[in-house]
């Protein structure tokens, strides 16, 4: 049996784990010419995607990387207001601990045999059990995964589906060293996370491994081309931290602080996603996970889902060795029922995001009881 595996992200190379752990082999194909050869991004809060690195016996290695500190929260209104501040003690379990996606990344390639991860495979069709590739070569399978992400080619051979704006844009920033650089700020933000939320905005700043601050500013309720229109001059650094400053007119002069010190490293995206409850009618030979599957709202659950979409599909794969239909459907029918109640949760979540009074609809969100 010959399982190709499009994409080396976390859910495919979470899926080749287990396998390969399980006695079986698959090829992941990535379209990267080499793992190194551009960022995995920030941190990421691992909890319910903990059981899929159990699955993958990687546990221990895991929690070796794993940042338990990261697991402490702050939480603020435009204004100053401080709601919430949560610092975890030393040795605390670790719940719901904060990680390097290249960290991670890392933990699961090295965990490989060399063999099974082919760099440098674009992904460009398949039919009839022949994959095609951007450079002319092909290879052979019996299941495709698609574990390409966002913008997944994979996801057409089973679905019309397309992500969709969904009223945000983010611009993500950085600040490199910071406990040299603004140790005031760095006091200020803390080891974890650090959230200021209201009128259509929003500023995470997260503390990352390798010392540095990355921020995240949300524009809540924008239209499609709002970068476009917005004035903000992202090819002139400077000048789009003074225009980014100016959209947070009103805030505490903190918060604009954070802004002001960032280096020249700026990200703009526009947030999209899949339709809440995405499914799609049996195909042979053909699946997907992650977010080629059910790609939602970035509120934390994303990474999760992917992990346990490869781990649970692995051992589905396990165990029925000689039956690809019965594995198939018995993994997509327990992932439509668990992404669908993350997705509908993350939807939910984003609309209390876009609400005037954000920070204190958050909070009461995750203590109902007001504790």
């Amino acid at each position: 049996m010959s399982i190709a595996i499009v994409g080396a992200g976390l859910g495919g190379l979470t899926l080749a784990r287990v396998l390969h752990v399980n006695g079986m082999d698959c090829v992941v194909y990535e379209r990267d010419p080499s793992r190194d050869v551009r960022g995995q991004g920030g941190m990421l809060d691992i909890h319910s995607g903990q059981r899929a690195l159990r699955e993958a016996g990687l546990a221990d290695q895991f929690r070796a990387i794993a940042r338990g500190e990261g697991q402490d929260m702050r939480l603020l209104e435009p204004d100053g207001t401080l709601l919430l501040q949560e610092d975890t003690p030393e040795g605390a379990p670790l719940e719901r601990p904060e990680v390097d996606r290249a960290d991670l990344r890392d933990l699961l390639l090295d965990s490989l045999p060399g063999h099974m991860v082919r760099w440098g495979c674009a992904f460009e069709s398949a039919d009839n059990g022949v994959l095609r590739f951007a450079d002319g070569s092909d290879a052979t399978y019996d299941l495709l995964v698609g574990a390409d992400g966002a913008n997944s080619r994979v996801r057409a051979l089973l679905t019309d589906a397309r992500p969709a704006h969904i009223g945000q844009h983010v611009v993500e920033l950085r600040i490199a060293d910071i406990d040299r650089s603004h140790p005031d700020l760095a006091a200020m933000v803390g080891r974890g996370n650090y959230w200021v939320l209201g009128n259509g905005r929003s500023l995470a700043a997260q503390r990352n491994g390798d010392g540095c601050v990355r921020i995240g500013l949300s524009f809540y309720n924008t239209a499609e081309d709002w970068f476009a229109t917005s004035g903000i001059p992202f090819d002139d650094p400077a000048a789009a931290r003074t225009r980014l400053i100016e959209e947070f007119t009103g805030w505490d002069l903190r918060f604009t602080a954070l802004i002001a010190a960032c280096d020249d490293t700026i990200v703009p995206r526009a947030i999209t996603a899949l339709p809440v409850g995405l499914t799609w009618p049996p195909t042979p030979g053909v699946t997907l996970l992650g977010d080629a599957a059910h790609l939602m709202p970035p509120v934390g659950e994303g990474a999760n889902m992917a992990l346990l979409d490869g781990a649970l599909l692995g051992l589905a794969l396990a165990a029925h060795p000689d039956d690809l239909p019965a594995a198939v459907e018995a993994y997509e029918r327990e992932m439509f029922e668990r992404t669908s109640a993350a997705a509908r949760m993350s939807a939910d979540m984003q609309k209390l995001l876009m609400s005037p009074d954000a920070a204190r609809r958050i909070l009461a969100f995750f203590r109902p009881d007001g504790v």
